[in-house]
């Protein structure tokens, strides 16, 4: 038999701030949700983008979204939303035009007994002073690179014969 769920309760403002910066929820993403100031940085944004999702905070998610974010929030009946555990940033680099970056990022949730991931590449661009998340680039990590050279036709073939690859391997 399992425990049943424990009821939400949304980060208190004494409390870790759930986006694992260190500082408390009121010196580090509270005062971004509550409008007080705007984020600096992209990273800056996700940060406190997943505090929201923690928070359940809909109207922050709602209006740091490009696509919603001019629109008027109108909030969803029977949203619960996840048990989110932990954020992970793997990298924050600035992309080709100056007012966009990319975050790539692993959040953490909890269903059931069991701790799932979502790895995603996540675009924001600065629109009018303000940064905004605006879609996700990629999910799941990053493609491997293979960290040998490609062999070439022309090469001798990595079997050790003496031939070239085309004449050997590659057939």
């Amino acid at each position: 038999m399992s425990a049943p769920d424990k009821p939400f309760a949304p980060p208190a403002s004494e409390g870790p701030c759930p986006c694992g910066t260190g500082k408390t929820f009121g010196q580090c993403c509270e005062p971004l949700h509550q409008g007080e100031r705007r984020t600096e940085t992209a990273e800056e944004l996700m940060r406190s983008r997943y505090s929201a999702h923690v928070a359940r905070n809909w109207e922050y998610l709602h209006r740091t979204f490009a696509e919603t974010a001019r629109e008027p929030f109108v909030p969803e009946p029977g949203d619960h939303g996840r048990d989110w555990t932990r954020l992970v940033i793997h990298a924050h680099e600035a992309g080709l035009k100056p007012d966009t970056a990319y975050v790539d990022f692993t959040a953490y949730y909890k269903e059931g007994e069991h701790e799932h991931a979502l790895h995603e590449k996540a675009e924001f661009r600065k629109t009018d002073g303000a940064w905004l998340y605006t879609r996700a680039v990629r999910e799941g990590p990053a493609p491997v690179k293979s960290a040998s050279p490609k062999v070439g036709r022309n090469d001798p073939c990595g079997c050790g014969s003496g031939k070239k690859y085309k004449q050997c391997c590659l057939k």
